[in-house]
């Protein structure tokens, strides 16, 4: 690693979030953090013009191969958190990593936690796609946790993404910012006690100045998931428990007036239990990358049934073609056909019995046709 990337990756830069277009969408929630921290490039809109605004890309970094795209309903960058289990299946990992890497290559942000499970996974296939990514922490801007996604970490910002937390860093310097949820205040007795309680463990927090803030791990995860559905369009719970947080990621998301998608599972699988309640409770049922594109660029699926809708009307004959374009203009019987077409009996009769044969022609009865 050189010497200039580890710079990068250890400066902590602050910032209230009205002071960014990328998190200025956080004014607008419940509980807005008065100030957020973050390692490595907050993902920025630039604009060539005023009136070209929404075609705006990504500002260029020399990691990223993909460019990322706005929102055409918001003219903000296209932003999907991916959450789900820590205890993730194989069904689960596949689901996440596929629709990270195809929403990555159409250029949108990957938002998640960098927990174990479905959180990494999407951050990884957004990585392996070449696209940005932004990981929202529990935990306090200068502790990676878990501290084995480290190195997962690094790559978000070598790659151009962030690492963002509400949490600011244990240190002198800042200990008279304003507390963020789920932070108990100066507590040095606390802090020393929690420190021994959980020597063992892999502990977020290693010994630190006796004038810090304790804060619970508890709630603090609970209350970053708001942060992740608030930078997000659209959020994809892909496997849950019954009681999971992702789910609470969900509720926040659906607050906030944003679309929720879960992928439905075996009704038999624990990790599954959660998703499919959310689709009993009206949450959008995700298949495959495409239904969150359309909910993302409509205007593209619009296009692309356009072009498809034409590309229907020419058949593998110029007769087949006459005969497909005149039923697409309103023509629906035997005679109105060959009147357009002046095409006579036995060559209309031959040109859709092949049609019907192919799947492209359906006889309604009584020599009236349509298109399929």
């Amino acid at each position: 690693m050189s010497t200039l990337f580890s710079c990068i990756f250890t400066k902590i830069n602050q910032i209230p979030p009205q002071e960014h277009e990328f998190t200025e969408v956080l004014e607008t929630i419940a509980l807005k953090p008065k100030t957020l921290y973050f390692r490595g490039k907050l993902p920025k809109i630039m604009v060539k013009s005023q009136t070209d605004r929404l075609k705006s890309v990504h500002e260029p970094n020399e990691k990223s191969i993909v460019k990322t795209r706005t929102n055409p309903n918001t003219g903000r960058l296209a932003t999907v958190a991916i959450v789900g289990s820590r205890h993730n299946t194989r069904y689960g990992e596949e689901v996440a990593y596929k629709l990270a890497y195809e929403l990555a290559k159409n250029g949108v942000i990957i938002i998640s936690g960098l927990a174990f499970g479905i959180d990494t996974i999407g951050h990884n296939g957004c990585l392996d796609a070449g696209g940005v990514t932004v990981a929202v922490l529990g935990t306090p801007i200068d502790r990676i946790y878990p501290r084995p996604h480290e190195m997962v970490a690094r790559k978000i910002i070598e790659q151009g993404g962030a690492i963002i937390s509400e949490y600011a860093p244990r240190s002198e310097e800042y200990l008279n910012v304003p507390l963020a949820p789920g932070e108990a205040g100066w507590n040095g007795k606390d802090w020393i006690s929690y420190e021994r309680e959980n020597k063992d463990k892999d502990n977020p927090f290693p010994p630190a100045p006796y004038k810090t803030r304790r804060i619970e791990t508890k709630t603090s995860f609970l209350y970053r998931n708001r942060l992740i559905s608030g930078l997000s369009d659209i959020v994809v719970v892909v496997e849950a428990a019954e009681k999971s947080g992702s789910l609470n990621t969900a509720a926040h998301a659906l607050a906030q007036g944003k679309t929720v998608f879960a992928v439905p599972g075996n009704i038999t699988s624990p990790y599954s239990q959660g998703c499919n309640k959310l689709i009993t409770q009206g949450a959008l049922p995700y298949t495959e990358p495409t239904d969150v594109l359309r909910e993302l660029f409509p205007d593209d699926f619009i296009k692309e049934q356009k072009t498809l809708k034409s590309q229907n009307l020419i058949g593998d004959s110029d007769l087949e073609t006459k005969v497909l374009q005149a039923v697409a203009s309103g023509a629906r019987t035997g005679e109105q056909i060959m009147q357009i077409t002046h095409l006579p009996p036995e060559l209309f009769n031959q040109a859709t019995t092949l049609l019907e044969i192919k799947g492209r022609l359906r006889s309604l009865g009584m020599n009236t046709w349509s298109l399929i």
